[in-house]
């Protein structure tokens, strides 16, 4: 039994390292009622709702949270890395974003051994706009 966890925990590491990519968020809407059952289909459905503001082109938010098995969200998001301009009022326009694509994607649809998977687990969806959208 500790070996699955052990897998399953190298690899939400490595899918989580490796980040999302703007393609994966073209394949789900936003709010899509479909199950989430792996790391990549959970990132997708959050960079769906994410829209980053004019520019923001090249500024990066990482969010530091945890979910429960039902998909809500554990306790607030906290930032551990960015890389934000000179522009105060564009800063937190960008922030804004992350949080506001946050709060529409979630709660996830999670299925129930996704939702096992992960459930309390840190997760650290990186945001990055870039010039032509989400990254």
């Amino acid at each position: 039994m500790k070996s699955r966890f052990a897998i399953v925990a190298l690899v939400l590491a490595l899918a989580l390292v490796a980040g999302p990519n703007a393609a994966r968020s073209q394949e789900r809407a936003c709010r899509s009622p479909d199950p989430v059952d792996t790391i990549d289909e959970m990132f997708s459905a959050i960079f769906a709702c994410w829209e980053p503001p004019p520019g923001t082109a090249g500024m990066t938010l990482t969010l530091q949270f945890s979910i429960r098995r039902n998909g809500t969200l554990i306790g607030k998001p906290r930032a551990t890395f960015s890389r934000l301009g000179n522009d105060d009022t564009l800063n937190r326009a960008f922030v804004a974003s992350v949080l506001d694509a946050l709060d529409k994607a979630l709660p996830l649809p999670v299925s129930d051994s996704m939702g096992g998977a992960i459930a309390g687990r840190t997760l650290f969806p990186r945001f990055t706009a870039a010039s032509g959208g989400a990254s």
